[in-house]
């Protein structure tokens, strides 16, 4: 299990990886144990001294050209190892031929002396195809880390997309990093904490809680380690300045290698910090999870405290000065279209619009993040003044929403309500023009543009709308079977009403008698068993007449 584990985390070439890859010709002659150590480059070098061009954990090649003559001597060749070993060369393959025949038995002892891992490599293996083999493995390993590092930047991700950022971003690093972590706040309090094998939780007091190794048996968990002991290295990052890594050292399980991040402001003001704990040096590809992690911390607290002060400086104006839109004097709405004009990225006399946004089913659940929705709509309409609602959502853009954008939105499955263009002061109206449309456009299920609307209680009724009321007012009359005989009654109807009542007014416009008029006009109150007395009986009547179909009055 722990070695699932193990493989599971971001690594590098080791020693033992490559000689496991090497042809079985080759026979170690003496195991250094330092098979788990890093491997940096295969190198051949003919060189007496070949250490001023070496890095740490190359694998040295040499034909034995340096132990030729004097250069055999077992003092010197002690002095070749021990120059070897004080470089940090991993390992040290001698090839068999043209030189030797044998590995030197003085080189052997110098090996075993200064514990230098020692090959032996035949004459059948060319040192090219041992430094093609390690450029194979390093290249297969680094493709193998850049995909797992794909898929942790992903996790990250969705971790700040979530409901609860900063926790899930914890949570995320102790999944692909061997460490305990805790994200401590400006003013000295743990807000989260995490360790491998749990959840990341809040931390009030400072104190954590334990968990499990994913290898099994107890982790290094952040519960060994009191905040108190965590004050000398909190204190030096939250005094500080600049990006930089702090370092300390705790004789607490898994504590041996602390080291934490501040998190700044943009104005390198102290927001918090980021502290980590593991046993062991962390390897490269696992420093840079951590950095990604760092830099979106960082980003959320940003966000949260000083990255968005137009937004909250313009709602706590409007909390506290509800007025102030209408009474305030000019500077300071002035000030208030300033800070509106920040939200939205745009100018303070550029048009606004108020845009409402509706599921297009209605019966839709509920998302699983509105944070992720929130951002989503922000994204999209270039506006950071976004209200997430019980039906849906609803912003303030500069955008005019053209007919790409709108086509987008309808893609995921939303139907807008957009509204007409307006100034600081006549949002509240343009959001009512805006709601007034919100139940056609859940009705028909198609998106609506309030300056394309016709403002009109016929024009806000709708088309689906206006049938329906046509059906259930003058179904008496539109379900009878004779066409004529329904046509002629319409026909009377909708030129009485168009008259105002007028007997004599209708009998001209229809080249009837007053009293056939009058006859008709009581047989359909009747019929539709109504008082046409009334102005609302007419008003209705009136405006279902608008939507009754030609085929209908024929």
């Amino acid at each position: 299990m722990a070695r699932e584990a193990a493989a599971e985390r971001l690594g590098f070439v080791t020693l033992e990886q490559f000689l496991q890859k090497l042809p079985p010709e080759l026979k170690i002659l003496h195991d250094g144990g330092n098979g788990a150590g890093l491997l940096r480059w295969v190198e051949p070098s003919e060189l007496e001294d070949p250490t001023p061009y070496l890095v740490d954990g190359e694998f040295i090649l040499t034909a034995g050209l340096p132990f030729l003559g004097d250069g055999g001597a077992g003092g010197k060749v002690d002095a070749y190892v021990q120059r070897l070993v004080g470089a940090g060369v991993g390992a040290l393959g001698f090839g068999l031929e043209p030189y030797f025949d044998g590995v030197p038995g003085a080189l052997v002892d110098a090996c075993r002396h200064h514990n230098l891992t020692l090959v032996e490599v035949p004459k059948t293996v060319p040192f090219a195809a041992i430094g093609l083999e390690f450029s194979q493995l390093l290249e297969s390993d680094n493709a193998r880390v850049f995909r797992q590092l794909a898929d942790t930047n992903r996790q990250l991700m969705r971790a700040v997309l979530s409901a609860r950022p900063e926790h899930e971003l914890l949570a995320a690093l102790v999944q692909r990093v061997p460490v305990w972590a805790l994200l401590v706040g400006a003013d000295g309090r743990v807000r989260a904490r995490a360790a491998a094998g749990g959840s990341a939780t809040s931390a009030p007091g400072g104190s954590a809680a334990g968990s499990t190794n994913p290898g099994g048996g107890p982790w290094n968990s952040p519960a060994a380690v009191e905040l108190s002991a965590l004050q000398p290295i909190l204190k030096r990052l939250l005094a500080g300045s600049g990006p930089r890594v702090e370092m300390d050292s705790l004789d607490e399980p898994g504590s041996a290698l602390v080291f934490g991040h501040p998190l700044r402001s943009t104005r390198d003001a102290n927001l918090g910090a980021l502290i980590l704990g593991s046993g062991s040096p962390l390897t490269p590809a696992q420093n840079s999870v951590v950095s990604s992690v760092v830099g979106l911390l960082e980003l959320l607290v940003r966000q949260r405290t000083s990255g968005s002060l137009a937004p909250s400086q313009l709602a706590t104006a409007l909390l506290l000065h509800p007025d102030s839109m209408a009474s305030g004097g000019t500077r300071h709405v002035n000030g208030l279209k300033d800070l509106l004009a920040q939200s939205i990225s745009s100018t303070r006399s550029a048009p606004l619009r108020v845009v409402q946004g509706l599921k297009a089913d209605a019966d839709w659940p509920a998302g699983d993040s509105p944070v992720r929705e929130l951002l989503q709509w922000r994204r999209m309409f270039d506006t950071k003044l976004v209200e997430i609602t019980d039906y849906g959502f609803a912003a303030i853009t500069r955008l005019k929403v053209d007919d790409a954008l709108l086509a987008e939105t309808e893609k995921l499955g939303w139907r807008l309500v957009i509204g007409d263009a307006t100034e600081f002061q006549g949002l509240a109206s343009a959001y009512q023009r805006a709601t007034s449309l919100r139940a056609r456009v859940q009705a028909t299920g198609r998106s609506a543009r309030v300056d394309e609307v016709t403002w009109s209680v016929a024009g806000l009724l709708g088309r689906e709308a206006g049938t329906m009321l046509a059906a259930r007012l003058l179904e008496p009359v539109l379900s009878q079977e004779d066409p004529e005989r329904r046509s002629a009654q319409l026909a009377v109807l909708r030129t009485w009403l168009g008259e105002n009542g007028s007997w004599d007014a209708t009998a001209k416009a229809l080249g009837l008698h007053r009293n056939s008029v009058r006859r008709q006009i009581n047989a359909l109150a009747e019929l539709l068993d109504t008082d046409f007395n009334q102005a609302q009986v007419r008003a209705e009547l009136w405006f279902a007449l608008q939507y009754v179909d030609e085929s209908q009055s024929r």
